[in-house]
């Protein structure tokens, strides 16, 4: 008996230090992980915690392989939403995690507990975001209704002016701001119940982020937007001194095209870094339903040269501000189409495959240089997932594209060829000095 329990112990202890791990911190203009700089690649898979769950969607095995798909291609950062707000419905995340204010799903809860333990054993991070300015997790339009500023969530599928104008309330909506900080406060308060540690003294997570693309959406806004995010970090902080916090901007784009804005954002001592996220088809750098296909090599370029210099000058207007900010910059969102924007998995991606090597580089340059642009995420994992229907119904394999986009839209699945050109820019990555 006596040598089996020095077995045990001794496996727990070779466990614990092989999965031991610290805070992500940062040090000027760099991230700094184990007293060495941090640069990475990530992705996006909002829906990771309901796979960990043990309720509808829930699909431990599919996790684990998610997971170890990821891992093996070096792919140690996710970036996840904490849970959807509001009502159900067709074009949002289901099950949705607080389903009125103050009240949560207790199996998501776990769910995302569950999460933390499967990504520490691999020694990933994950950059968890409290809130949504798209109606696609709730995020505003949820919290618009629950401050009776609305009898029903607005939907962002509207017209995009009456979206603006319903989505800009929520900067000027103090009960639904106070409605939001309460939330934080009991998420960034957590305490696992898998591992009995608090979520604050967890370095499986890289940072909390106010919220997935918060924007003013109009001038009108811009000054209670700024107060609001200044007000969020400010309370995430003085929960958590050991996270760091970012906002989740899109960038000047996400500040109404307003650069002051946007510096102001990050100059507060309670942001830790900056973000960015490009989309050049849904920006109109490529047009929709023009993105070419193998067959039309010089379109293709053509299309792709125009794209890679608005890439270019988006990405320099944001490394040139964290340089004055001297702070680090993440591009946690970017994303293509399949060629000829085709949305099965079968598609060819060979428009997307040169895009992607183009956004890697810059991150694999800039560790070169000890520069600023310190990471990239791309949109997103679909992993073996396979659509059934064009659009996510209920409870269809999670993707990457929510349910508020065509499933297969810009997810990468784990037969693409760009499964290949990511493990290879992960390699460079980690072997680049």
């Amino acid at each position: 008996m006596r040598t089996i329990h020095l077995l045990l112990v001794s496996a727990l202890l070779l466990l614990t230090s092989c999965t031991k791990t610290s805070f992500v911190k940062t040090s000027g203009s760099q991230f700094i992980l184990d007293g060495k700089p941090y640069y990475y690649i990530g992705t996006n898979a909002w829906y990771l915690p309901i796979l960990a769950s043990d309720g509808a969607g829930g699909d431990h095995q599919r996790l684990t392989r998610e997971l170890d798909a990821l891992d093996q291609m070096g792919v140690r950062n996710v970036r996840v939403l904490v849970g959807a707000d509001g009502v159900p419905t067709a074009r949002k995340v289901q099950p949705v995690l607080q389903t009125a204010p103050g009240i949560y799903n207790d199996t998501l809860l776990v769910g995302l507990d569950r999460l933390m333990t499967e990504l520490e054993k691999r020694g990933m991070k994950a950059v968890l975001y409290l809130n949504n300015s798209w109606s696609w997790s709730g995020g505003y339009a949820a919290y618009l209704r629950w401050s009776g500023t609305f009898e029903e969530e607005p939907v962002d599928s509207m017209n995009w002016v009456k979206w603006c104008a319903a989505a800009a309330h929520f900067a000027q909506d103090p009960e639904a701001h106070r409605l939001f900080l309460c939330h934080v406060e009991r998420m960034v308060s957590r305490r696992n119940t898998i591992t009995g540690r608090p979520y604050a003294e967890d370095p499986t997570i890289m940072a909390w982020q106010i919220g997935n693309e918060p924007r003013a959406f109009s001038d009108a806004s811009k000054e209670p937007f700024a107060q609001w995010v200044a007000e969020t970090a400010a309370l995430i902080k003085r929960l958590d001194h050991n996270h760091l916090v970012s906002v989740g901007s899109e960038g000047t784009v996400g500040c109404e095209q307003d650069k002051d804005l946007y510096e102001r954002l990050h100059a507060d001592p309670n942001i830790d870094y900056l973000t960015a996220h490009i989309w050049p088809q849904n920006w109109g750098w490529v047009e929709r339903g023009k993105v070419a296909t193998k067959e039309q090599d010089s379109l293709m370029q053509q299309q792709l040269e125009a794209v890679n210099n608005e890439t270019e000058a988006y990405i320099r207007i944001h490394t040139d501000l964290a340089r004055t900010l001297n702070k680090p910059l993440v591009i946690e969102e970017f994303g293509y189409p399949r060629d000829a924007n085709q949305f099965s998995h079968q598609a060819s991606t060979c428009a997307r495959d040169i895009y992607y090597r183009f956004m890697f580089q810059h991150v694999i340059d800039s560790k070169k240089a000890s520069d600023v642009l310190a990471g990239v995420n791309f949109w997103g994992w679909n992993g073996e997932a396979r659509a059934r229907h064009l659009w996510w119904e209920p409870y269809d394999p999670y993707m990457a594209d929510p349910a508020q986009e065509e499933q297969g839209l810009y997810g990468v699945f784990d037969s693409d060829s760009t499964c290949l050109i990511i493990r290879e820019a992960v390699s460079a990555l980690d072997s680049s000095e």
